[in-house]
């Protein structure tokens, strides 16, 4: 494997917090630059103008960390443009400072805390995807409370529900021990849903799902809009319309939209 895609797989392990998607997916990564030292640049972009300093941040710094683990780098400069805060966040990410002391008293609330938020909130997801699929293959969702993690590992696997379980198993750490012989499906606090409250649970995720779906449809229509891309020639009218008939300030990620 070259070191360009050994970047470009490094990279691709980074996630949105908020989207629990990875940024190459997403394409905010734009260009990937490696001189002869070992010395890594990664530019990124991001939807729009004003999106989250913490956000954007905390992506910055898993880029760096994710790159610099590869043992023939040598340096790591990762690269936010057009952005409200690039020189803020591009200043700290190279001397390798906290969110905290990057942004002084304007930062807002503990970076890990907003990480763990978001973790949380994708193993949400994770569950509800993998849930969905179970009972769509036949499974009971109140059979589905009972399973151990051993259990859900030993399920007849095809390939996307293998996938989902992994993904989902990623996760599960998040809020409580995951071993074995812990309940496979538990809630935020690490706690077993018991069958009878099953379906209402898994009702209860599937409006975070449907959240997070939304805000990452925003997300790649704006960024489509922002900088005068396509989405995929095959898809249905939708969202990149409805951005592309705003004006054109709003289009340009310059002047937020009014709460």
């Amino acid at each position: 494997m070259s070191r360009d895609s050994e970047v470009w797989r490094q990279l691709g392990t980074v996630v949105d917090p908020e989207l629990d998607e990875s940024v190459t997916e997403l394409r905010f990564v734009t260009a990937v630059a490696i001189d002869a030292a070992g010395a890594v640049q990664v530019t990124f972009r991001l939807p729009t103008y004003w999106c989250a300093a913490n956000f954007a941040f905390l992506m910055a710094e898993d880029m760096r960390l994710a790159v610099a683990s590869l043992p023939w780098v040598t340096e790591v400069e990762v690269v936010l443009g057009e952005h409200m805060y690039a020189e803020t966040i591009n200043t700290g990410i190279a001397a390798k400072r906290s969110f905290q002391s990057a942004f002084g008293d304007a930062a807002d609330g503990d970076l890990e805390a907003v990480r763990r938020t978001f973790l949380v909130k994708a193993f949400q997801r994770r569950q509800v995807a993998l849930v969905e699929h179970l009972m769509a293959k036949g499974y009971a969702p109140e059979a589905l409370a009972g399973l151990a993690i051993a259990g859900l590992r030993s399920l007849d696997n095809d390939d996307a529900l293998t996938t989902l379980i992994a993904r989902y198993l990623d996760r599960r750490a998040v809020v409580g021990p995951a071993d074995d012989l812990a309940p496979a499906f538990v809630d935020e606090a690490g706690l077993a849903v018991p069958p009878t409250a099953f379906r209402a649970h898994i009702r209860a995720l599937r409006r975070v799902a449907v959240n997070v779906e939304f805000n990452g449809a925003l997300c790649r229509g704006l960024l489509a809009a922002r900088f005068n891309e396509e989405e995929a020639a095959d898809r249905e009218p939708g969202l990149l319309d409805f951005i592309h008939a705003l004006p054109a300030e709003k289009r340009s990620g310059e002047t937020p939209w009014p709460k």
